[in-house]
């Protein structure tokens, strides 16, 4: 019984770690190695609650709230506040598109507060609904709302003309 369960963990992380370093790399602005601790922390929960979520519907879905979670946990400390020089995640963590795209949303992205970030990477990347969101963030769904809003606004105002010039592309 003991070894099936690791079995099944086995799976479910193997089948997850890239969909969640790539969620990790756009709530840490391109941070690979946070995101990778972020990942490695989150894997982590997940195996001590395995047994368990036989009670959970969606444990794709619950890992992300735990990836969600464990990086606004990070953000709270206070060793959070040191800030590596930040470098662009390679080729494998966000596959296809314009490199000097990624990097522009990458700085947007970066310049915004974390608990922006964490709504714009779930609502609009992981592509949940408002309730879903404000579940992961154990926050109001008007917090989610407001919090998107002023978040895209911060990120129009930032990229302003330069994503048009590349969306005309």
């Amino acid at each position: 019984m003991r070894q099936s369960r690791a079995d099944e963990f086995m799976e479910f992380a193997a089948g997850r770690t890239g969909h969640l370093f790539r969620s990790a790399c756009l709530l840490t602005s391109g941070d690979t190695h946070l995101a990778e601790d972020l990942v490695q922390e989150t894997l982590s929960r997940m195996y001590v609650v395995w047994g368990r979520m036989a009670r959970v519907d969606n444990p794709a879905a619950y890992s992300q709230t735990v990836l969600v979670r464990a990086f606004l946990s990070h953000r709270r400390r206070r060793s959070a506040t040191e800030r590596p020089l930040a470098e662009v995640p390679d080729e494998t963590a966000t596959p296809g598109g314009e490199p000097e795209v990624r990097i522009s949303l990458l700085q947007a992205l970066g310049e915004l507060a974390p608990k922006d970030r964490a709504v714009v990477v779930l609502r609009y990347w992981e592509d949940r609904s408002i309730a879903e969101t404000a579940e992961a963030m154990h926050t109001s769904t008007a917090a989610v709302r407001t919090r998107s809003s002023r978040a895209l606004g911060k990120l129009r105002d930032a990229l302003g003309s330069s994503l048009a010039e590349f969306v005309a592309r």
